[in-house]
């Protein structure tokens, strides 16, 4: 079975928040390290981070699924944003120290303009900065849609990156919605996406799923998200999703809607 939950705020601090995911029946969620539009990061209260330790293990949640900003772009021309965006990495690993063992995802990137080569090697480097500090989390890349520049939209530049990193606890988290979007058929064809997968990356790099329906039709490259059963996916889909044997024990968030929770 997988875990099961959605994106929530912890402006109420971390245990607070572990509270709200046990009210709705969860055993993961995924929350932003920093305001996701900036760069502002609240200050963390270690003794509410161990609370929400102690309340983690006593209710056997999953890996909690930490999200970094929108903005922090790894790849972008501008060579002082790229270093700033860097440093937000850096930073966010080690405020995931206070939540030992859990996982923290972000998007790659886009190139704007440099090529894929370049973006790769740009967010392979800024990793490699911030994985030498040895913090206690797991980082994972997220598959994005291709729209624009964006960097992941294939797999194959996702596994640039993790062969660029050299990493073995690098790993992914696949958006269905990301994926459907940006050209893999989950909904005709889950198995064979998870066997390209397999092929080019490998199941075992694959530790989370966001699992959001699309407003879009297949192979849009757009990127939007749409609440489960509501849109192109549809809800067999998703049936076949957290059924898939591939797929057990894996954290899965739904992010469409925070405020309604499916």
């Amino acid at each position: 079975m997988p875990y099961f939950g959605c994106h929530l705020s912890t402006t109420g601090g971390y245990a607070a928040t572990v509270k709200t995911a046990l009210s709705l029946g969860a055993d993961t969620f995924a929350f932003f390290t920093r305001n996701p539009r900036g760069s502002k990061a609240k200050e963390i209260d270690p003794a509410d981070a161990r609370r929400a330790m102690e309340l983690l293990k006593a209710h056997s949640f999953g890996p909690l699924v930490a999200h970094g900003a929108y903005t922090m772009n790894l790849c972008t021309a501008d060579p002082d944003a790229r270093a700033f965006a860097a440093e937000v990495l850096c930073d966010d690993l080690r405020r995931m120290d206070a939540l030992p063992g859990n996982f923290y995802n972000f998007h790659p990137g886009s190139h704007v303009g440099q090529g894929v080569e370049a973006g790769v090697d740009h967010i392979a480097a800024a990793l490699k900065q911030a994985l030498a500090q040895n913090c206690q989390v797991t980082v994972l890349l997220e598959t994005m849609a291709g729209k624009g520049s964006e960097i992941g939209g294939r797999f194959e530049e996702l596994k640039a990156i993790i062969d660029a990193v050299g990493d073995p606890s690098l790993g992914v988290c696949l958006d269905t919605c990301h994926v459907y979007d940006g050209g893999y058929d989950i909904v005709g064809d889950l198995d064979g996406v998870l066997k390209e997968f397999d092929r080019v990356i490998g199941l075992d790099r694959l530790k989370a799923l966001h699992v959001n329906d699309s407003k879009n039709p297949f192979g849009s490259h757009k990127d939007r998200h749409e609440c489960i059963g509501q849109g192109s996916l549809g809800e067999t889909a998703f049936a076949a999703l957290v059924n898939h044997p591939a797929l057990q024990g894996k954290p899965m968030i739904q992010a469409h809607d925070p405020g309604n929770p499916q």
